[in-house]
Parts: structure tokens; sequence; C-alpha cells
């Protein structure tokens, strides 16, 4: 349990020593993807999407729309519920499944909440998927202020980054451009994730990131 909530073997952050940073969206896409797009273009940045099933049938012209920006799509499940809430059948299909499966790989999956059960890490090998991180949370969902958000951000942010952004809140189309601005001023080049590449956690960054979900 304790390897599963240090994320040790997931994919996190990218190479520190390259100017990259990977900015990602969980969720969508929905009726807030326009205008994320929309601002990704006027900072030419290129974005992770992951998406759900739910919502990638329900807007199938917004994954045609997110690729045609250059961005890459990716898979967070079919259930936006924790790994443990689901049976051993559903979780298997919660990680076989993505949206774009005939595309080369690598195929990410993102689990909802970040949360694994025993058996995701084994899904995800068979299915030919890399359980996918991060390293820095916009917490959108808060519904804060979007510069505070942002300078907060910003200030966790290091070469090689995955942020994690929302693809719903309100307040993430304005915290997206204050966040770009910023990671544009210090020269980071925002990327797919795949491109950094991002690597996978270290026992090091697994326990910072056990002390980080406790409040330490």
């Amino acid at each position: 349990m304790l390897g599963r909530a240090a994320g040790w073997g997931a994919l996190g952050h990218g190479p520190r020593d390259r100017w990259r940073v990977a900015v990602t969206f969980d969720d969508g896409p929905g009726e807030r993807t326009p205008d994320l797009l929309a601002v990704l273009a006027r900072h030419r940045a290129r974005a992770t999407f992951f998406v759900t099933r739910p919502a990638a049938r329900a807007h199938p012209e917004l994954l045609t729309a997110i690729e045609a920006g250059g961005h890459t799509l990716d898979a967070h499940g079919i259930w936006h519920r924790t790994a443990l809430t689901l049976t051993p059948w559903q979780e298997w299909a919660q990680v076989a499944w993505h949206p774009r499966p005939a595309r080369p790989g690598p195929h990410l999956y993102r689990p909802p909440y970040g949360g694994h059960s025993p058996l995701t890490r084994l899904f995800a090998r068979l299915s030919g998927r890399q359980v996918a991180l991060w390293d820095t949370e916009g917490r959108d969902w808060t519904g804060g202020d979007p510069a505070t958000l942002a300078a907060q951000t910003l200030a966790r942010v290091q070469p090689g980054s995955v942020i994690l952004l929302h693809d719903g809140p309100a307040v993430t189309p304005a915290l997206l451009d204050a966040l770009l601005s910023g990671l544009g001023e210090r020269g980071l080049e925002v990327v797919p994730m795949h491109e950094l590449p991002a690597r996978r956690i270290t026992f090091r960054e697994g326990l910072t990131r056990l002390r980080a979900s406790y409040g330490a």
C-alpha cells in the first residue's frame, strides 16, 4: 500500500537538466476544452489531455480539436473512481481502455486521483500501458484566485515537472494563461508528457510524495 501511495515505478517528472515541462489536464473533454485550447495556442504550448471514456464519447469533435492543436490524448479511464472501489474485471477494463489505441505508443494511463490497487501495475503491464502521475499540482479544483494559484504553482515547478490541471473548473483557463506566461519567462518549453520524457519515480521521490500527501 505504501508503494502504491508513493507512486514507485510510475512515471513522474522528466529530466531536471532539460528546460522542458509538461502541462497535463484530467477529466475532459468538456465545455472548458475550447478555452484551454485557445490559451495553449496563444502561448504555442503543447499539452497532454488525460480523457475519460464517457467524455470522449460525448465530445468526439473535441478529441479531434485536441489532436489538431498538436496535443496528445491519453487515458484517464472509464470510471472516475479510485481503483480500490473497482472489481478486478472493472479495473482491467479501466486500465486497458485508451482513446487512441491504434496510435503508436507510449500509451499513458493516469488513474483517477492517482490511486492504485494491488493489480493496477500488473494490468498496466499486460495491456501495454504506462502509469503516469505528476509532481506539481495547480490546485484548480480549489476554485482559488487564478493569479495566486499560478504563482504558487510556479514556485514549485522545476525543469522536468509534470503539472496537473483539470479540464472543467472555471478558474483553469485564467490559471493556465498566467502559468504559461510564467513558464515562458523562465525559458521553460511546454511539451507533451512523453516528450520530456517522463521517468519512473525513485524510492527517494516516492518518500517525498508520501510526506506531501500527509501534509508534511
